[in-house]
């Protein structure tokens, strides 16, 4: 992703603000997940996330331990609105994945791929040229500091 960084950093909130996102650096990767967990997380037809170097991710205040219903991925949400604030998956280690919807330069983030669309919804269409990964596209979203697994 070579996205430009802006003046002091990259930031994000939740929707009431309560909760603030920073990070130094552009994302690794950004993706498109039609699968039915994301469009339950989100509450959309499908979802974008951001996928940053978890070491450059700060969360403020800290969400706490994050909610794990399925095995391997943890979630942390808002405590005051329930927005979806960041996921990390035991597949895809050193990687966070950020909503890009709570993102503040959302407009930047164009995505690269889609994961899962063999679980798009029928009627949703999505007319681009981007590669389209039918399950979680693991291998594509890894990156070169995080090859692992």
């Amino acid at each position: 992703m070579t996205q430009p960084l802006k003046p002091g950093g990259l930031t994000g909130r939740c929707y009431c603000g309560a909760v603030a996102l920073s990070f130094p650096a552009p994302p690794e990767k950004v993706s498109y997940c039609h699968c039915a967990d994301c469009r339950r997380i989100t509450g959309a037809p499908v979802a974008a996330f951001a996928a940053f170097n978890s070491d450059q991710v700060t969360i403020s205040p800290d969400p706490g331990p994050g909610v794990q219903t399925t095995a391997g991925v943890k979630r942390w949400f808002c405590s005051t609105c329930g927005s979806p604030l960041a996921a990390t998956f035991d597949y895809l280690p050193g990687q966070t994945y950020v909503p890009v919807g709570i993102l503040d330069f959302a407009a930047d983030l164009m995505p690269q791929m889609h994961s899962h669309a063999a679980s798009a919804l029928p009627w949703l269409c999505i007319a681009d040229e981007l590669p389209r990964h039918d399950s979680s596209a693991r291998a594509a979203l890894k990156t070169a500091e995080h090859p692992e697994t």
